[in-house]
């Protein structure tokens, strides 16, 4: 041991030197602990990402819940009792409107083979094929009496010969139909089936139409639809309920903007209650908030929307937000605490799924009754909800997935809140994502819009089929009759009898 000095200054002196040294190496350690918690912090982050990155390129998207998820005692008894009809078994028998092609088996010589006697008929046994022709293509030969005047034959040194007229087109000159026209965009909006594919199959008709020439159809049919979208927006605008998303779309040609950036199509819909529900595509340019405005106008009902800031700005409507998307925030998280305990995403998504139990009875009722009871058995989960929102944010990593999750739904409480106002609200935006996503499909056949007009005429014609998904209506028929019948009206006339839930439809359908 090193002898101490008997000086009592230098004794002080070595005193204060340790004790400095002690203080640098608890700065040392301190400084070490907060950079290894922060190092944990940043790996607990990473490995959270890494699985919800896993789990969103390789596992099923589908957010239905196994039964027992939850584990809650209550969970059965919550639900109604629904005494299941008796199902039958075996395959289903053929629509009975199908058309019948009756083929007749007989045996030619029918005799015993015990007795040899001659046998008679005591029965018929039914089975039966579909049968089905992959396109079925035919021409319309229009042939128009000319007339002439006799008398003025004889008395004018010229005659008049005069015409009967067809049928006005859509596109004149075109040797479309509105079969055709209806075929066509039927193919290419409902089931996503590209005009290269579809000008593949017509050569295998020997009918040789370019891609150009289709691509030409469905721009002219878009634009020449206006006035009908016109019509459903003005009721559209007139509902109670909107509800709002948006997806990128990219067009190749647009004036001042690059090939490479993103445009978007907005979708506007009907509450999910409407009786006759609308759906309007629209395209623009941007995502900005100017957008909404300028659809929406002065609207001054609710809007049901995801949480996205654009909708702030319209100070004229009441926002309703969207449960599902807090619901998919907190299974985000789940999925990204696989090797965790995942308890309290777990317990956030018990408070939802309670709420949809309630959703599941309320469904059948009438707007007034639906808000009475999401206000007796509604109210009192949301508030327990919110209580626990509060509390577990206190004791949570903010930046974590289940930190952010609870963030999202304490930043969009008010507006999850909205739906126990009134009963023709739903409690989720769900409706308008299923509407969205037929476009979203089509989009990674077609890929893009070369112009900003296709977009416009696409929009217009998605708007149209989704209308007729919405209101349980063949858009193949829809289209055929608007087709028939859009020509012989002028921009003045009133439509409101060629919109899906009004046209006559023909029998064939």
């Amino acid at each position: 041991m090193t002898e101490l000095p008997d000086d009592i200054n230098q004794l002080k002196a070595m005193l204060l030197k340790l004790q400095e040294e002690n203080l640098q190496k608890d700065k040392q350690l301190h400084a070490q602990a907060e950079e290894m918690t922060e190092l944990k912090t940043k790996l607990q982050l990473l490995v959270e990402q890494l699985n919800l990155s896993q789990s969103k390129r390789f596992s099923a998207q589908s957010e239905k819940v196994a039964k027992g998820t939850f584990n809650e005692s209550e969970q059965q008894n919550a639900l109604p009792k629904i005494t299941p009809h008796h199902q039958q078994k075996g395959r289903k028998p053929l629509p009975a409107e199908f058309e019948r092609e009756v083929q007749q088996h007989t045996l030619n010589a029918p005799h015993c083979e015990c007795c040899h006697g001659e046998l008679h008929e005591c029965g018929v046994e039914v089975s039966e094929q579909l049968k089905i022709i992959p396109q079925k293509v035919s021409v319309i030969r229009h042939e128009r009496t000319k007339y002439t005047c006799r008398q003025c034959e004889k008395t004018h040194t010229s005659n008049k010969i005069i015409t009967a007229p067809k049928p006005p087109s859509m596109i004149p000159q075109s040797i479309g139909s509105p079969e055709a026209f209806a075929a066509v965009v039927t193919a290419k909006y409902v089931d996503a089936l590209p005009l290269y594919r579809q000008a593949e199959i017509l050569t295998r008709s020997d009918l040789a139409i370019s891609r150009s020439t289709l691509a030409n159809w469905c721009v002219q049919l878009g634009k020449k639809v206006d006035v009908v979208i016109a019509t459903m927006k003005a009721k559209l605008l007139a509902e109670p309920v909107i509800c709002a998303d948006e997806t990128t779309v990219q067009v190749l040609r647009e004036e001042d903007r690059s090939a490479e950036r993103k445009s978007y199509m907005w979708v506007y819909r009907s509450g999910e209650f409407a009786a006759q529900p609308v759906v309007i595509y629209e395209y623009q340019p941007s995502r900005a908030s100017a957008c909404a405005i300028d659809f929406l106008g002065d609207y001054q009902g609710y809007l049901l929307s995801d949480g996205y800031s654009g909708y702030n700005r319209l100070d004229k409507v009441t926002q309703a937000g969207c449960m599902a998307h807090v619901r998919r925030k907190f299974n985000d998280a789940k999925i990204a605490q696989a090797n965790q305990k995942s308890g309290k995403a777990d317990k956030a998504m018990s408070f939802i799924a309670k709420l949809y139990r309630i959703e599941h009875k309320a469904k059948l009722l009438s707007a007034q009754e639906r808000q009475q009871l999401r206000e007796i058995e509604a109210r009192p989960i949301l508030e327990c909800f919110h209580q626990w929102l509060q509390d577990t944010s206190e004791k949570t990593l903010p930046k974590g997935q289940l930190g952010k999750a609870i963030g999202y739904a304490l930043n969009q409480w008010p507006k999850l809140l909205t739906y126990l106002e009134d009963g023709e609200l739903s409690i989720d935006s769900n409706v308008t994502e299923r509407d969205i996503r037929p476009f979203t499909t089509g989009r990674k056949n077609w890929l893009f819009s070369t112009s900003v007009g296709g977009a416009h005429a696409s929009a217009n014609l998605y708007s149209l089929v989704m209308t007729c998904r919405a209101n349980d209506i063949n858009p193949y028929y829809y289209f055929k009759e608007l087709f028939r019948l859009l020509p012989t009206r002028s921009p003045e006339d009133d439509l409101s009898d060629l919109m899906p839930w009004s046209i006559q439809l023909s029998e064939a359908e």
